[in-house]
Parts: structure tokens; C-alpha cells; sequence
């Protein structure tokens, strides 16, 4: 029962959000009016928990996977959410898996970043390519700001669930979970196999917790999800938070997966109700 009330309090805090504090922090615009929001698809019962979304190998396809507890496997389903491709990656593991991002060869970013205690120091993204997926690269990181494990709780920003491929590097985004402090922090690693130190290059204010990301196929415009909106900022030479401009409110529950599909349009996917979702620019 007591699981049950949570649930609806969550659910009814998402329906309710706004973007005004985004708007007062960053100067972001309302954006909603500016789009057309669809459900198009249910997930299929194979994906019970997505949490991330690639485009897939044919044009109206996408990839999602599961988070954390489920088997190393990527999921391509169509607009409607029909399993098309159930991929088994079974020399991976999925510790904590919140995100896919992809290059413009078709390999993807498999994001093994979930760090909801802010303990872990095996943060890990794994590259693979669908058409060879026994062959992969490993690319083991750590935050260059992060010197306890787990820091004191109102330092707690070490948790990820957001990741974007942009000219040859990865780019993460924490979850900002901490009450005191609502800053996303940007930071970023080379996309080829190592160990490396990200560090933090920039930060945005945002009072929801950041569950995933994606750069328009162009690579200028970049979205960050929400539980309850998608935050928009232009892209010029480097990726970061100097160009916000609208903020989409959603409401649409535990959404944690996002893929453009073109430069103005993409797909959002809730986690438990396992809803597809289209938001189309008018």
C-alpha cells in the first residue's frame, strides 16, 4: 500500500510540473505549445524497464534496453513498440544500464553509469556495433571531482542517467538528486576504448532530475528528459548549456529513455507504464 501511495504522489508531482523555475534560473521559453504530443506504441513485455533509446537498423525502428536487474540484451521495436530484434550481448553485464547513445557509424554507446548511492567506481560504457556484437570496445571512467565514496549527502551528484555521442566524445549528465542542489554537470570522455578521468565543463539548473539526453541528427540542438519535461539548447561549435531555449512540459510519468527521429522531432518512452510517446514539432 504504502509502494502504491508513493507511486501515485510521484506521479501526480510529474503531472503537476512546470517550467517556471527553469524559466526564472536559465531563461529557458515555454515550448508546449510549439509541439504535438501522441502516444504511438506499448513496449513489448521483453522490455519491462526501458531506459534508453538509440534509432535502430531500419528507418522507424528504435533500440532500447532495460535498466539494472535484467539480462545484457538490446531490444529494436518498432513505432508501435512490435519486438522486431531481441540482440543477446551475453559477454556484457548490465550493473546499472540508464542509457544509449550513438555515432553516426551505427555503434552504440551502451551507458553503465547508474549510480543511485553515488558508491560505485566501475562506471563503464560499453561501444558495440549490432551487426558484429561479439566484438565491442570498454570505456572505463571515473569523476575527476569525486573524492569520497559516497561524498556526504548534499554532494550527492555523481549519478547518471543521461549520455550523448557528439564529435568523437561521449558526453554525460548527472542526475542532479541531491535537494540542495538542482545544477546538472556536463562532463565528457573520448568514445574509444580506455580509462580516462571526465571532468566537469559546465553546469544548467534544473529542478527534475535528468534521466536522458539526445543531439539532433545535425548535432544542433540537444535535449535533455525529465520526469515531466524536455529541456531544448542550441548547439554551436562545443556542446554545452550557453544557448538554452525552450522547455517542453511533458508530464507523462517516469520517462527515462529519449531519440530524435529528425532535427525538431523525437520519441520519449515512460519506464513503468511502458508508453511510447511522439512529440512532434507543429
Amino acid at each position: 500500500m504504502l509502494q502504491k501511495l508513493l507511486w501515485w504522489a510521484f506521479t501526480l508531482r510529474v503531472a503537476l510540473c512546470d517550467c517556471h523555475n527553469e524559466r526564472k534560473n536559465e531563461g529557458f521559453r515555454r515550448g508546449k505549445s510549439l509541439y504535438k504530443m501522441e502516444k504511438t506504441g506499448i513496449l513489448p513485455v521483453a522490455v519491462n524497464e526501458t531506459s534508453g533509446l538509440a534509432l535502430g537498423s531500419k528507418p522507424g525502428s528504435f533500440w532500447t534496453l532495460n535498466d539494472s536487474g535484467n539480462p545484457a540484451e538490446l531490444y529494436e521495436v518498432d513505432t508501435v513498440g512490435n519486438l522486431m530484434t531481441q540482440l543477446k550481448l551475453p559477454k556484457l553485464t548490465n550493473s546499472d544500464w540508464e542509457d544509449l547513445a550513438q555515432d553516426t557509424k551505427g555503434n552504440l554507446f551502451i551507458a553503465d553509469v547508474g549510480n543511485n548511492s553515488n558508491q560505485r567506481k566501475d562506471l563503464t560504457i560499453y561501444k558495440v556495433n549490432p551487426k558484429a556484437p561479439d566484438t565491442f570496445e570498454t570505456i572505463r571512467f571515473s569523476y575527476t571531482d569525486q573524492t569520497a565514496f559516497p561524498p556526504l549527502p548534499e554532494q550527492r551528484n555523481f549519478d547518471c542517467e543521461a549520455t550523448v555521442w557528439h564529435q568523437n566524445k561521449l558526453y554525460l549528465f548527472s542526475k542532479n538528486r541531491s535537494k540542495t542542489n538542482r545544477y546538472v554537470k556536463l562532463y565528457s570522455i573520448p568514445d574509444s576504448e580506455g580509462t580516462y578521468v571526465a571532468s566537469s565543463s559546465d553546469s544548467v539548473y534544473s529542478k527534475a532530475m535528468v534521466t536522458a539526453a539526445d543531439i539532433s541528427p545535425d548535432g544542433k540542438t540537444l535535449a535533455l528528459l525529465t520526469y515531466g519535461k524536455v529541456l531544448l539548447f542550441d548547439v554551436e561549435e562545443n556542446l554545452n548549456f550557453n544557448k538554452p531555449t525552450q522547455c517542453i512540459k511533458t508530464g507523462k510519468g517516469q520517462t527515462e529513455a529519449l531519440v530524435f527521429v529528425n532535427n525538431t522531432d523525437f520519441v520519449i518512452t515512460n519506464e513503468r507504464k511502458a508508453e511510447m510517446w511522439s512529440i512532434k514539432r507543429k
